[in-house]
């Protein structure tokens, strides 16, 4: 009879650490916060629960070592799933204690519910960035795209995107001006490359492309920055110049200006980082 073994690892009990905060954070937040239906709550408990199923199926298909009945790249497929979840667990550890603890009217039972899931959403975003930093490719290391600075950029810049898309849809904030909607055009266009990306890597489809995917990367990277750019400009002059005056929720206009910028940088690291890869090693 088969018996199931467990190679003990470094990255195998971090893993196991990050199950068990997000199980904790969901459950109990689910079980006795008293948290309102819809809008940021659900939010929170959809990223710990997202964040604890990939995290099981990782564990369960490396133990079982079914590895190579799974249709995607498994050295590709864990790390992106750990980048993720440490940005989404990262974003309940600060949206879950802003919406639901701070000036909040609460006591007993319901504050100390909220006050540990907070705690293991921390600690779940902790876990998972120990695991992103432990499975990370090392200098002159052969691994994975999505396990090299790159391909972590490219996560991070499809997470800022997403953050972006709800602040702009709630209210609705770029329809006013021509130029608004070229920033959203940006903004969708450099998502939707960026994921392609991640789908393609995942899923072993690089090849698939009509051109070499290192010269579809260098270029998808310029075009970005420049996109990018566009927009890191024409967001603050249209919503805060004195001829275009902002309306609707200035705080997230200001939220979205700032991550408009910080997904520039990202991407302007992207083109640094890959235009090494292409060049310096060929």
């Amino acid at each position: 009879m088969p018996l199931l073994v467990f190679h003990t690892s470094q990255l195998l009990w971090v893993r196991l650490a990050a199950v068990l905060f997000t199980c904790v954070a969901f459950s109990v937040a689910a079980h006795g916060a008293n948290l309102p239906h819809g809008g940021m709550a659900d939010w929170c408990i959809f990223c710990w629960a997202f964040s604890f199923a990939c995290t099981l199926l990782v564990l369960l298909v490396e133990q079982f070592g079914l590895q190579a009945r799974i249709p995607v790249s498994w050295t590709n497929f864990p790390i992106t799933i750990a980048c993720y979840a440490a940005l989404l667990c990262l974003s309940a550890s600060i949206i879950f204690p802003v919406y639901f603890i701070k000036d909040q009217q609460l006591y007993g039972e319901t504050r100390d519910y909220r006050i540990v899931s907070t705690v293991f959403s921390c600690l779940a975003a902790v876990a998972y960035m120990g695991e992103v930093s432990l499975s990370k490719a090392r200098p002159g290391e052969v691994t994975g795209y999505m396990a090299t600075a790159p391909g972590l950029l490219k996560v991070c810049q499809t997470f800022v995107a997403c953050v972006i898309f709800m602040l702009v849809s709630n209210p609705v904030s770029y329809e006013r001006h021509a130029a608004l909607k070229w920033c959203m055009a940006v903004y969708c266009i450099c998502f939707i490359l960026s994921m392609a990306v991640v789908v393609l890597c995942v899923g072993e489809c690089t090849g698939c492309l009509p051109i070499p995917f290192s010269k579809f990367l260098s270029g998808y990277a310029l075009l970005a920055v420049i996109m990018y750019l566009t927009a890191t400009i024409i967001w603050p002059v249209f919503q805060f110049g004195k001829h275009y005056p902002g309306r609707g929720n200035d705080t997230n206009l200001i939220a979205v200006a700032v991550l408009t910028a910080l997904n520039f940088l990202l991407y302007l690291a992207d083109l640094a980082y890959t235009a090494r890869l292409v060049f310096v090693t060929v």
